[in-house]
């Protein structure tokens, strides 16, 4: 059997020691997803379990007899949304598994990190909603939603099951007993609960379970946040420290969901997560939510994609989050075209805390500090950590023994923002006698500002207001005057324009890996997100943190990501027999561009107008997505149509889809462009052509009204010439499917070697009731 690419790959990350014996030291054993033919299984197995087992003894003792260093085990067994298992491996044992004829591929595994009220009311779901979303799903009390995450703080009044009827008869999970977590745990609310930590300790060695459960219980925080976004039931009052007082719910309150914990103190391992997806989809879920994401690679070496490829294919809705990396360009992550992938955006409420300057000046910032303020109408002196003796570098960022108490006792501290967290530097500057904090944004963060849960009196600034400070501190310390400051905290306020601005951290495209993709999607709420928090974990992170509270307020696209696995679930309560890209085409076909002032978004870091690089086909509309009119449907063949077209080999595609693919029919689609998504996107390479063109084929289902009429309207790029054939499409029944062509043509344009240039458009089919937006992006590329 001839080696494929992926053999090369396994050379590179596992470099060969002079002796191929496996009896090599442990530290070069790694672990990899091993990838089979399920119907390869020998009949003297009973299981495959056993089978994989069989196939790593016969590799424990080693070619030259001597002693391996105990036998290698199976971490997990795949068998739903993929076919194998995962082993620590050393490399050349991994080099004999790969040669065995039934293997098809080891994938080195990856560990990944997660991304991290008004929004529903400020997405327009409203308990009282007598004809909206709510209404007509019976808010989704047959759905369930699978957040694989950090796990589960039962106890939460966001998880209470008042009113909710037995558990749907489909379902098939369990609730997995452990560490401070009996199996009574699940209610008719939380209907399963498992954790998986075989990847995580094959690595690490055995849990410190002194400092987190070996159990679905969260030690962290972040899977019950996003749990009750995804979920969490109407809860009144709720606030954190008193601030953003209200009802607290969930985007499906009555949706049911199962708790998956993959994430542990130093990460979440592949091999852990994709034993979360296969046990989700053999348990029943409808959608699966992950705020988890890490170094984008190929599809094929990809587990999160393999493992959402299978749970796709099962009928199973899956959202993951953008990821943190904005506001630079290529930062998404969690980009194939069968995951629904959500960037973040603000809401109309922000949580005001400015600087006051001796020389009077207001600098504008965020915080939500919650405990004693400073002395109303008091000015106390200010420094820069930065400017103060020492290592200026690290006391710039305000690190673990970089100030010197001496100079910071009774006084308010400039930090920098980078490297250790933003409440851990306020925990810093507390420590050495310091009375507050200014956490500064460094340039690339530019003005986007998040407000935490801080230990001490503080506040962030944006970069310019950064460079204001430092400024006014340097010409005060020189002058009669010594500089001096005083924070004021301003409470929660709501209304606030413009709304919703695309967050400064949430990651932007072009897409990596298919940039015929756009990505991301979408956007939701993710900045300042109030949700359900643990009782072990205080709201600020830090461990000497000892506050408790019932809910915590959060960012990152981890927030964003759930709000759409809630409104998914109640899409598909609304319309069962969609399938997951109709659930997304509804989504991104439906999206706004514009804010609450009627202009385009704005992006958070520079004030400048966003784009289609950072918002994807646009923020969320949750009622309009309710009727959309048409849908873009796909089912798996459509993508190994797409994957042929990428140019992967047969056997990177049987990686993937776990099927023999056949390209024969990938070639009457033409290019990887025609996969039948929302939006339209190519990048053209300018060989020197005067001229560049091309065709996308689109494909329509009717989902509004029985007779509709659409008409199609271009928006077209700049400089872009865009045709659309035919420019109309008359539907007779729903369900109907039309066909229709857009041409794109574009003159090439003077750029630098390695240079880019996007220009955004849209494609608009209307039938005087539904809107139905593509956006279309043309990229021109310079080659080196």
């Amino acid at each position: 059997m001839g080696l494929p690419s992926l053999f090369f790959v396994l050379l590179a990350i596992l470099p060969l020691s002079s002796s191929s014996s496996s009896s090599s030291s442990t530290s070069d054993h790694k672990t990899f997803i091993v990838q089979v033919q399920h119907d390869a299984k020998p009949s003297i197995f009973p299981t495959h379990a056993h089978w994989y087992d069989s196939t790593l003894s016969s590799l424990s003792s080693s070619s030259s007899g001597s002693p391996s260093p105990g036998p290698t085990r199976v971490l997990h067994t795949y068998s739903t949304v993929f076919h194998g298992f995962s082993a620590k491996l050393s490399p050349s044992e991994a080099l004999r598994i790969r040669s065995l004829p039934h293997v098809l591929a080891l994938i080195p595994e990856q560990v990944r990190r997660v991304h991290t009220t008004r929004s529903p009311q400020f997405l327009g779901l409203k308990t009282g909603d007598s004809a909206g979303l709510l209404k007509e799903s019976d808010f989704g009390s047959d759905l369930v939603i699978g957040v694989i995450d950090t796990g589960i703080w039962p106890e939460r009044q966001s998880f209470n099951d008042r009113d909710l009827g037995p558990v749907p008869s489909k379902w098939k999970g369990e609730c997995v007993a452990g560490k401070a977590f009996p199996s009574t745990s699940c209610n008719r609310k939380l209907i399963g609960a498992r954790y998986f930590s075989n990847g995580y300790e094959a690595t690490n060695g055995k849990m410190n379970e002194t400092t987190q459960f070996r159990s679905p219980r969260d030690s962290d925080g972040h899977g019950t946040h996003t749990s009750s976004i995804a979920a969490g039931r109407y809860v009144f009052p709720a606030s954190t420290l008193g601030y953003a007082r209200g009802v607290a719910a969930g985007m499906a309150p009555k949706a049911r969901f199962a708790a998956y914990k993959v994430c542990w103190d130093s990460g979440c391992y592949d091999s852990d997560i994709l034993a979360a997806f296969d046990a989700a989809v053999a348990d029943g879920v409808d959608v699966i939510s992950l705020s988890v994401g890490g170094v984008v690679v190929p599809y094929y070496l990809d587990a999160i994609a393999i493992g959402a490829f299978g749970a796709e294919e099962a009928g199973v809705f899956v959202s993951a989050s953008a990821g943190n990396g904005g506001p630079g360009g290529l930062t998404v992550t969690n980009v194939a075209p069968w995951v629904t992938t959500v960037g973040a955006g603000t809401i109309d409420r922000d949580f005001p805390a400015d600087v006051k300057l001796g020389n009077g000046k207001m600098i504008p910032g965020v915080s939500i500090y919650g405990g004693p303020g400073l002395t109303p109408g008091r000015m106390y002196p200010l420094i820069y950590a930065g400017s103060e003796g020492g290592d200026g570098y690290s006391s710039s960022l305000c690190m673990e023994g970089s100030l010197d108490p001496s100079l910071v006792k009774g006084k308010i501290v400039l930090c920098d923002r980078g490297i250790n967290l933003r409440t851990a530097k306020g925990e810093v500057v507390k420590k050495a006698g310091g009375v507050g904090m200014i956490l500064a944004n460094g340039v690339f963060d530019g003005e986007g500002l998040v407000a935490d849960c801080h230990v001490l009196p503080a506040t962030a600034v944006g970069a310019l207001g950064g460079d204001e400070i430092r400024k006014y501190i340097e010409v005060a310390s020189k002058s009669k005057s010594p500089p001096t400051a005083t924070v004021i905290f301003r409470g929660t306020r709501l209304g606030v324009r413009p709304a919703p601005v695309v967050a400064s951290f949430s990651a932007r495209g072009p897409n990596p890996v298919s940039p015929e993709i756009l990505k991301p999607d979408v956007i939701a709420p993710g900045l300042n997100i109030l949700a359900a928090w643990p009782d072990n974990v205080g709201p600020s992170g830090v461990a000497s943190d000892k506050r408790k509270t019932e809910f915590n307020i959060l960012s990152g696209t981890s927030m964003a990501c759930p709000h759409v696995s809630g409104l998914a679930a109640l899409l598909k309560a609304a319309h069962p027999e969609w399938s997951p890209a109709a659930v997304r085409s509804a989504l991104m076909t439906t999206a706004y561009t514009v804010d609450n002032r009627g202009e385009t978004m704005l992006d958070e870091s520079s004030g400048n107008t966003s784009t289609v690089m950072d918002y994807g086909a646009g923020h969320v509309h949750p009622q309009k997505a309710m009727d959309p009119g048409l849908i873009y449907d796909l089912n798996s063949y459509d993508y190994v149509d797409f994957l042929c077209n990428s140019n992967y080999t047969a056997n990177n595609i049987q990686v993937v889809t776990r099927k023999k693919a056949d390209c024969s029919r990938a070639k009457r689609a033409g290019h990887s462009g025609n996969l039948n998504y929302p939006s339209l996107s190519v990048a053209f390479q300018q060989y020197g052509k005067p001229k560049m063109s091309t065709h996308f084929i689109r494909m329509v289902t009717n989902v509004g009204d029985p007779q509709s009429v659409y008409r199609v309207s271009v928006r077209p790029p700049r400089g872009v010439s865009v045709t659309v054939q035919p420019e109309k499409l008359a539907f007779r029944r729903i369900g109907q499917k039309l066909n229709f062509l857009v041409r794109v043509e574009v003159r090439a344009v003077k750029l630098s070697p390695g240079g880019s240039s996007m220009r955004s458009g849209s494609v608009i089919w209307s039938d005087g009731k539904h809107t139905v937006t593509s956006p279309l992006v043309v990229t021109l590329q310079q080659p080196l």
